[in-house]
């Protein structure tokens, strides 16, 4: 695989593909969809790899293509089309050129979800993440341990900059916003759909991340029940990263 690139003047150089076999985390199974049992009362084959899991695995991609910078200042719309299971074999796939890319998570040709990614957030075609009124939810306060620092390693991806250089990984923002979904507004087996991330700032092991989420909006779809909620994550005064992030979060009978 390749190596970190920390020089800025590589950003909107070529992305590469990677390969991962997708697998779940024991903490994963707190939420039922994540378990053979529970994925198969929802009408599911088997266990569904969590969203945050296929998004760990696309965001090898920019990391190894743009280094700290897109860590600092970069983004994401990772979208998720159709399930991952347990033990897939996963092709990260990137499409694009400059700062318009696309990375595809495919699964035997068929694509599971894509991650629109860029070098810089300002980037982003939807604009800047506003701050919109809703009800709020608890703050929560994270100590962002090795749980945090490791997590590429766990899922089976051996990339080294987050343990050489005690940097948390991207995909510890969505699914800390799966801790508050999961606590504070979903009711039973409950799936991650897409979320829009913008990298604010670094943030390091060790240190105290406090969360605010707000819930924008809540709907009814074909499958269940909706929200919208938006997530200011900061490490004292210093914002980390902004996230919109959506979830059906009560699958229908």
């Amino acid at each position: 695989m390749g190596e970190i690139v920390e020089d800025l003047d590589t950003v909107g150089g070529r992305l590469e593909a990677v390969s991962f076999r997708a697998v779940n985390l024991p903490e994963h199974a707190r939420n039922p969809i994540h378990t053979d049992e529970g994925a198969q009362a929802a009408g599911f084959p088997n266990a569904l790899v969590a969203g945050v899991s296929v998004y760990a695995y696309m965001a090898h991609v920019p990391v190894v293509g743009w280094g700290g910078s897109w860590l600092s200042s970069g983004g994401a719309q990772v979208r998720f089309r159709s399930p991952v299971f347990d033990g897939d074999d996963l092709d990260c796939v990137p499409v694009g050129a400059g700062n318009a890319w696309r990375v595809d998570a495919v699964v035997g040709g068929q694509v599971r979800a894509t991650s629109d990614v860029w070098a810089d957030a300002t980037h982003d075609p939807s604009g800047p993440l506003r701050r919109r009124t809703g009800e709020r939810l608890e703050p929560l306060e994270v100590k962002l341990d090795r749980e945090w620092i490791d997590l590429a390693v766990r899922l089976g991806d051996p990339l080294d900059i987050y343990d050489r250089d005690g940097v948390v990984h991207p995909a510890a923002w969505p699914s800390i916003a799966n801790t508050v979904m999961h606590t504070q507004v979903v009711e039973g087996a409950w799936i991650h759909t897409r979320s829009r991330i913008h990298h604010r700032s670094i943030a390091h092991e060790g240190e105290q991340l406090v969360v605010q989420g707000t819930v924008f909006e809540r709907f009814d779809s074909r499958v269940g029940e909706r929200a919208v909620v938006d997530f200011v994550m900061s490490v004292g005064d210093r914002v980390v990263v902004e996230i919109e992030h959506e979830a059906i979060v009560k699958v229908f009978d």
